[in-house]
This record gives C-alpha cells, sequence and structure tokens, in this order.
C-alpha cells in the first residue's frame, strides 16, 4: 500500500489548509485512514481517523477546528484544518490500517505563523 499525502504549507494563524491523501496498491475495503502529527521535540500523536463506514474521532485539542472526510471510491482521505494555530505546526503524516498492518506516508510539513 502506497499512500500520497499533498496540501501542507505555510499559513498565518487563524488560516485554513486542506490535506489530501490517496492510497494506491493493495486495498481492502475494511480500513480506516488518518492523520497523524509530530512537532518538534515532541511524540507523534492521533490528530483525526475515519473508518470506511464513516465513523470518526478527532484529538481534544483540533475538536471543531478539524475536519476529516474519506472518499472511499477513490481510497482517499481529506483533512480540513480551520482556525489553525501555531501549535498546530509539524509534520503530518497519513497513516491507512488494514489487515493489521499500519502504512505510513511521507510527511507533510504544516507551518502556521503567529
Amino acid at each position: 500500500v502506497q499512500l500520497q499525502a499533498s496540501g501542507g504549507g505555510l499559513v498565518q494563524a487563524g488560516g485554513s489548509l486542506r490535506l489530501s491523501c490517496a492510497a494506491s496498491g493493495r486495498i481492502f475495503s475494511i480500513n480506516h485512514m488518518g492523520w497523524y502529527r509530530q512537532a518538534p521535540g515532541k511524540q507523534r500523536e492521533l490528530v483525526a481517523r475515519i473508518t470506511n463506514t464513516g465513523f470518526t474521532n478527532y484529538a481534544d485539542s483540533v475538536k471543531g477546528r478539524f475536519t476529516i472526510s474519506g472518499d472511499n471510491v477513490r481510497n482517499t482521505v481529506y483533512l480540513q484544518m480551520n482556525s489553525l494555530k501555531p501549535e498546530d505546526t509539524g509534520v503530518y503524516y497519513c497513516n491507512r490500517f488494514q489487515s493489521g498492518i499500519d502504512y505510513w506516508g511521507k510527511g507533510t510539513l504544516v507551518t502556521v505563523s503567529s
């Protein structure tokens, strides 16, 4: 399974960004996809996740600001990030979990300036 992420960049506080991640390869319909992030000097943490049935969960720090959605036909997950804060800065990693295996994309850098 390969994951291709896009959409990171530099934005001012209060701004918005949209991340996309497309999965390809040996795809199974039962899966979770989501985004994790890692800030400098910190551990990687879950940001948001969505199952193939549409169930979502979010980190408390992003609830009400970020929205994750998925397209099962295109095997793509999106993360709409609004009202961004400097503490949202980090490398964002796309993740897909299927058949007991975690797959990771290359990270995309999100920088929020104050």
